[in-house]
């Protein structure tokens, strides 16, 4: 599974650098130089300018990090081989992903990768089947499970030790003990 770790953005400069759209919690451990990131695939890129009209630039399945910085709060990377602002140019847009065996588990057993949850099974204490993690929102008071009901609805359950008391990977389920009315909202 590809994880996406950033968006390209506009080009910095004349030499080829842009900004980057961090899109991980770890932008240290992601972005140094010799690192190669993929492309998303399926990624149509605009036109170049500098090879002429109508001669689409293909984006390169990967991208290798030749220099990182953080300037004004953005964080500014040059990629091996992208030498000019027109080139920087199209490949705005491009996201920047890791395959998720590529990165490791925490070491703090009460923390997960987004990537861990999505799937799980949504269970009650008693063992009834609520519904399947969505996706994680992260939100400013807490992270939220997006929890797809069986009817077809979604429930938003704040990841907290409170109403999440256990999350199984191994067994492929998440224990919920949710308030009365929070999965009716």
């Amino acid at each position: 599974m590809l994880l996406v770790v950033g968006r390209i953005g506009k080009p910095h400069g004349l030499r080829g650098e842009v900004t980057v759209e961090v899109r991980t919690d770890e932008p240290e451990a992601r972005f140094t130089p010799g690192s190669v990131l993929r492309t998303e695939p399926g990624v149509t890129p605009p036109a170049n300018p500098a090879s002429g009209p109508g001669v689409p630039f293909q984006v390169p399945a990967e991208l290798t990090i030749e220099a990182v910085r953080w300037h004004q709060g953005r964080l500014l990377v040059a990629f091996e081989g992208v030498l000019e602002r027109d080139v920087a140019e199209a490949l705005r847009g491009t996201l920047l992903t890791v395959d998720s065996g590529d990165v490791a588990s925490p070491e703090d057993p009460e923390e997960f990768h987004d990537h861990q949850l999505v799937g799980l099974a949504v269970v009650t204490p008693a063992g009834e089947r609520v519904g399947e993690v969505a996706r994680i929102d992260h939100a400013p008071a807490s992270d939220l499970l997006v929890v797809r009901r069986s009817e077809g609805r979604t429930a938003l359950i704040p990841f907290v030790k409170a109403i999440v008391p256990e999350v199984d990977l191994a067994g492929g389920r998440v224990v919920v003990d949710p308030p009365a009315g929070l999965l009716d909202l």
